[in-house]
């Protein structure tokens, strides 16, 4: 089973997601964030580490996103993978100097092997809903917000269940319970 969790900055996606995964038993979580220099996104990635069941397996991955949830569906019953947003922006980052268009067919042939995986395991994607605010002026914002848009809806298509988080709230879009 595939699920897509969605919603903006801080609406309850990652505690949604983890509720999820609990019950599964065997559950790898698949981090895409990277801290670099950033003292302030490595303060969040150790929050999710301290939130997160010692007994879950974790691995980071900032890019091979489809290779690393198919090495875990061997041994995983759930698979929970936080986020795809940033993952996308480590992508953007790697093929920065490629032709317009390779990020989003990377991304999307990545999104195939993870939809393939989730036919052994659950798989939990979790996601930013980037689209509801202004247009942003420099063009590779925009790329990127227009990238994920078109990555969400891939995602969602393939996913047989789809929540949107509002204030911590879930709302079901497809495949509701």
């Amino acid at each position: 089973m595939l699920t897509l969790i969605l919603g903006g900055a801080r609406s309850g996606k990652s505690r949604l997601a983890q509720r999820l995964a609990e019950p599964a038993g065997r559950v790898t979580y698949i981090a895409t964030a990277e801290a670099g220099q950033d003292s302030e996104m490595a303060g969040r990635i150790e929050r999710h580490r301290a939130d997160r069941p010692s007994v879950w397996r974790t691995l980071e991955e900032p890019l091979a996103l489809g290779s690393a949830v198919e090495l875990a569906a061997n041994d995983a019953d759930a698979i929970l993978v936080d986020c795809l947003t940033i993952w996308l922006s480590n992508l953007f980052w790697e093929h920065r100097d490629a032709a317009s268009g390779t990020v989003g067919d990377v991304a999307r042939a990545e999104l195939g092997r993870i939809a393939a995986a989730a036919r052994r395991c659950h798989v939990i994607l979790v996601s930013n809903e980037v689209g509801c605010g202004t247009v942003p002026e420099p063009a590779v914002t925009r790329a990127f917000r227009d990238t994920q848009g078109l990555l969400n809806q891939c995602a969602a298509e393939l996913a047989d269940e789809v929540i949107l988080t509002v204030a911590g709230l879930p709302l079901y879009l497809k495949g509701a319970r």
